[in-house]
C-alpha cells in the first residue's frame, strides 16, 4: 500500500471511529519512517479545526469542546487540557502557544481531538473525500 494510501487511509479510519486500523496504520507509517505521516496528521488537524471553529477564536467555546473530548476517551484525562486548547488556539492564529507544547503532547493531542472532529461532523462519503483532498493539498504545501 503506498504512503500516500496509508495517510487517507487513516483519515477515514478516524472519521469512521475505527482506532484499531487507527493504530495499526498510525504503527506502519511510524515503522516506515515516514516524515510525511505526522505532516498529514497536523495538516488534517488545523484544517479540522478552522472548519469547526472557524475565525472567531472564542475560548468558553474551546474549553468546553476540550472537556468534552477528554470525557470521551478512556485515557482522555492524561492529556493536558491547557496543552489541548492550545493547540486548538494556534491552529486558529495563535501560534505562539505552540511554542510551549512538547511534540509528543502535541502529537497526541491533535490525534485525540482529530479524531473527536472527524467523527462529529459524520461527512458522506463524498465529504470526507472533499475533507481528504483539502488535507492534501495543504500537506503537500509544506512538505
Amino acid at each position: 500500500m503506498s504512503a500516500d494510501q496509508n495517510r487517507s487511509d487513516l483519515i477515514r479510519a478516524m472519521a469512521r471511529g475505527d482506532w484499531g486500523t487507527a493504530d495499526r496504520l498510525l504503527a506502519e507509517i511510524g515503522d516506515k519512517g515516514l516524515r510525511e505521516g505526522p505532516q498529514t496528521i497536523t495538516a488534517a488537524f488545523f484544517v479540522a479545526v478552522q472548519r469547526r471553529f472557524g475565525e472567531t477564536l472564542d475560548l468558553q467555546q474551546i474549553a468546553n469542546f476540550v472537556a468534552t473530548t477528554r470525557q470521551r476517551y478512556a485515557d482522555g484525562h492524561e492529556l493536558p487540557a491547557l496543552a489541548m486548547e492550545g493547540m486548538i488556539r494556534g491552529a486558529l492564529g495563535e501560534a505562539d502557544l505552540l511554542d510551549d507544547i512538547a511534540p509528543d503532547v502535541a502529537f497526541s493531542a491533535q490525534i485525540v481531538i482529530l479524531g473527536t472532529l472527524l467523527q462529529d461532523e459524520q461527512w458522506t462519503e463524498a465529504e470526507l473525500e472533499d475533507f481528504i483532498h483539502e488535507v492534501e493539498q495543504t500537506a503537500a504545501q509544506y512538505m
